[in-house]
């Protein structure tokens, strides 16, 4: 990897009061994920996921300029642990990323732990400031119980 690729990895960390399993399965529930994954100016979102590796994801987030179509294709699923999964969309050049999302109990919380790799180094910013506002909206939509195991699995 050259310096200019290495240098623009991006961090999110968030402590969210749910546990990993509810949080990693928000990341693989296809209505879930659009409830959450709504980043600045984004109204809606859809998404299509196959949660398993090798399988695909497409979320199709909806804002002010129109639609925005972010694709990939997890390739470690380690539940409730870690979820790794390439990631390209307008902002990346369209050239796949990679994405890891590390679940880290602590007492009855979880660390959310993103890094996103790979990424051009004008794309860094703007990447941050969605993965941070993504992180704020998936604990807002915790603390208001849209994502309990019961109704994750009423979503399946």
């Amino acid at each position: 990897m050259n310096a200019a690729l290495a240098s623009a990895a991006v961090v999110v960390r968030r402590t969210i009061a749910a546990s990993a399993e509810e949080l990693f399965d928000a990341w693989l529930d296809p209505e879930a994920l659009a409830a959450w994954m709504r980043p600045g100016t984004v109204r809606s979102a859809v998404a299509k996921v196959e949660p398993h590796e090798g399988g695909s994801y497409e979320i199709t987030m909806f804002g002010q300029s129109g639609p925005i179509v972010h694709r990939g294709v997890y390739r470690q699923i380690d539940r409730p642990k870690r979820l790794v999964f390439t990631w390209a969309s307008p902002g990346t050049e369209l050239r796949d990323t990679l994405v890891t999302v590390d679940f880290m109990p602590v007492d009855t919380l979880t660390e959310v732990v993103v890094t996103h790799e790979e990424l051009p180094e004008s794309a860094k910013p703007s990447h941050r400031n969605g993965w941070t506002r993504g992180l704020e909206n998936l604990e807002q939509a915790c603390t208001q119980g849209l994502f309990s195991q019961t109704q994750l699995k009423e979503m399946s």
